[in-house]
């Protein structure tokens, strides 16, 4: 069975504040667990009007504070702004209070602009060393206690958190991203919503994979940007503000999510069809019927038994519903159970 997951980007909506997204971020992340999604990861973006998630390590503890079943983590922290050791005792941490339900998603990319990325340096004398797979390997290290005998940093691997340890997942969008979590045996976790043509980027990864003592298999898992409605032209309708917001990104303009009809008065002015995808991305936009045939496409072609659903709409309300359809369309065990527990209470109450 196809197993769905949330990776929530946090999106402001014009007219409103930063505060009330991230509220929206934990009133979403407690929908999502009684819906019965595996996991709800939260991003890490920096420097714009648009996202209010550039610290998905403060967010993950209020989340799986409030919630149950859901495994909780980054999707992702990017490493090339931390250092290794700092982001090795963060989630150590959190899985010494919440178990096995933490995972560590790790991203090379920015997630902002070159001004914003050079303000997070710590030293600005120059410009921060391109050694991602550096720090990655110790990364690890500090997270299954593997250095060396004598190295250096290996007393500091007594983290916290032990004996819990978080899950790490390498995030990616390129084929270098897939070679590495193939050669290090890391699952993978590939964003499709930014590079659609991924399917043999995945399929590399399966055939490079080696066995590590965390992982004696691949396992993928592909997030996709979707929204579903109870119909087509109300979904199409909803994707506006984020196709608007997208494009004014490409101009290097930052906006926080624009209202429905300010979204369409602007693409109309564009002269920018309707329902077509933000250019070089994919969307799945739609009734829900149209949207599961194409999510369960999307995880054919990559092989994956999860996919990670991203989904930004100016109404929060009209998110929630999204999710709301996508656990009932794919039948997910809470939601089936949230919706026979609505049936019987009304059945109960109505009049005879």
């Amino acid at each position: 069975m196809l197993r769905l997951s949330v990776l929530d980007q946090s999106p402001v909506p014009e007219g409103s504040t930063g505060a009330q997204a991230l509220r929206n971020t934990l009133d979403l992340a407690q929908l999502a667990d009684r819906l019965g999604y595996t996991r709800y990861w939260v991003a890490e973006h920096h420097g714009g009007p648009m996202l209010a998630g550039p610290s998905p390590e403060v967010l993950i503890g209020p989340i799986a504070t409030l919630t149950e079943r859901l495994r909780v983590g980054s999707g992702g922290v990017m490493l090339p702004h931390y250092s290794p050791l700092k982001v090795a005792e963060n989630f150590s941490v959190l899985a010494g209070l919440f178990g096995e339900r933490i995972d560590l998603g790790l991203g090379r990319a920015a997630g902002t602009d070159p001004m914003t990325t050079y303000a997070l340096q710590r030293d600005r004398r120059d410009a921060a060393p391109d050694d991602f797979p550096q720090q990655l390997v110790e990364l690890l290290a500090y997270i299954d206690d593997d250095f060396p005998d004598g190295h250096t940093f290996a007393r500091l691997a007594e983290l916290p958190g032990r004996p819990e340890r978080p899950e790490p997942w390498l995030l990616g969008s390129s084929p270098q991203s897939a070679i590495w979590a193939a050669e290090l045996g890391l699952p993978y976790a590939f964003a499709d919503f930014i590079n659609p043509g991924g399917a043999d980027i995945a399929a590399d990864y399966r055939a490079r994979f080696q066995h590590s003592e965390r992982l004696d298999r691949p396992r993928t898992i592909v997030a996709a940007w979707v929204l579903a409605a109870d119909d087509e032209d109300e979904a199409q309708r909803l994707a506006a503000s984020h196709r608007m917001a997208f494009k004014m990104l490409r101009r290097g303009r930052l906006v926080a999510v624009p209202p429905v009809e300010k979204a369409l008065r602007f693409l109309a002015a564009e002269g920018d069809e309707r329902n077509a995808a933000p250019r070089g991305r994919r969307a799945i936009v739609g009734a829900i019927d149209k949207v599961r045939a194409q999510v369960e496409q999307l995880a054919a072609d990559y092989a994956a038994d999860e996919v990670v659903v991203v989904t930004i709409t100016h109404d929060h309300q009209a998110r929630r519903r999204s999710y709301e359809l996508l656990a009932e369309a794919f039948e997910l065990p809470a939601a089936a159970a949230t919706t026979r527990s609505s049936s019987s209470a009304t059945a109960t109450t109505s009049p005879g």
